[in-house]
């Protein structure tokens, strides 16, 4: 497993004006004492707040250690955190959140973990310090939603303290609400994963963002991971499987309607089960022909890019190992 040597810490900031000085002094405290160069990228997500003042002056005062993205707008914390990650320079990316609420300290323990030979270390907040009912409950249940629709079993998708293997990031990229669902992405090309203890602090200074308005978008987004990570490669299992489906309940439906015809003298024409077997019949059909799209559409995507349809962990040539994109051929 290859050795650590640049550490990179993606922050996205939106109107955290009082936290930013705290936070820097808590990453300096918990990075100084690593072997490793380190720095820290702040994301600036159109904070309406004095935010941007504050990184100017970090970005001055500690010139080696902190780089300012300052975004034109907000455009959320995914955006955020996808440009931090374009911005950094380290072979391990470390995702943490602006509020004090996630602790700088647990950074080193989940670098032990990167350097064991995992691929993503995730955080689990488990004396989580936020509202039970509108916060902690609903995201309980979304990440057993989330753990049981992709079969990726983690404790808290929701917690952004995350530690990767930046070969692990690349190869997609983060729309919506998408950042929490980065170790399911992994996980689809091989990633391993582990997930361990962290703090989590109550919130001294500001407001929470985001409330139970975030989970209608979080389920939205699931479909579309669900999707990417089990059949991008091969739609026609989904669309053709769910039109044979179909087809299948026609036929039987079709059947039924014969032999009540033959036994009962009842006529086919007029039952409504006959349209209903028509129209479930067509449905089907459609299906099948949407899945032979979607197929020439993924070969189109992959021949034209040259995207393999497969991903290495890694090569041994002449002795030694040679360290590569997850996404390499």
């Amino acid at each position: 497993m290859p050795a650590i040597e640049r550490l990179s810490i993606v922050v996205p900031v939106y109107n955290e004006e009082e936290n930013l000085p705290l936070l820097h002094q808590a990453i300096r405290s918990a990075m100084d004492v690593l072997p490793w160069p380190w720095e820290v990228i702040f994301v600036n997500d159109g904070s309406q707040d004095g935010s941007g003042k504050v990184l100017e002056t970090l970005a001055f005062t500690d010139p080696v250690h902190v780089r300012v993205v300052d975004l034109r707008r907000n455009f959320g914390q995914t955006a955020a955190i996808a440009a931090g990650i374009d911005h950094a320079t380290g072979d391990v990316i470390v995702l943490m959140d602006a509020d004090l609420q996630n602790d700088p300290a647990d950074i080193p323990m989940m670098l032990e973990k990167i350097q064991e030979g995992y691929d993503v270390v995730s955080g689990w907040r488990v004396h989580r310090q936020d509202a039970y009912l509108t916060r902690t409950l609903p995201s309980r249940i979304a990440n057993e939603l989330i753990s049981w629709v992709t079969g990726v079993r983690l404790h808290d998708y929701g917690c952004t303290l995350k530690a990767y293997r930046r070969e692990v990031l690349t190869g997609f990229k983060l729309y919506g609400e998408m950042h929490r669902f980065i170790p399911v992405y992994a996980h689809g090309v091989g990633a391993r994963i582990v997930e361990v203890p962290v703090c989590h602090h109550p919130r001294r200074f500001g407001k929470a963002k985001y409330g139970l308005e975030r989970t209608l978008k979080v389920i939205l987004d699931l479909f579309t991971v669900k999707f990417l990570n089990s059949y991008a490669n091969k739609p026609i299992y989904l669309f053709g499987g769910t039109g044979a489906v179909l087809i299948a309940i026609s036929a039987l439906l079709l059947v039924y309607l014969f032999v009540r015809r033959v036994f009962f003298g009842i006529g086919v024409l007029s039952s409504p089960f006959f349209q209903m077997a028509t129209m479930i019949g067509i449905l089907g059909f459609q299906s099948i022909l949407m899945g032979l799209i979607a197929e020439l559409l993924v070969r189109t995507y992959h021949e034209s890019q040259g995207k393999p349809t497969y991903t290495v962990r890694r090569v041994i040539r002449n002795g030694e190992e040679e360290r590569i994109s997850i996404n390499s051929h």
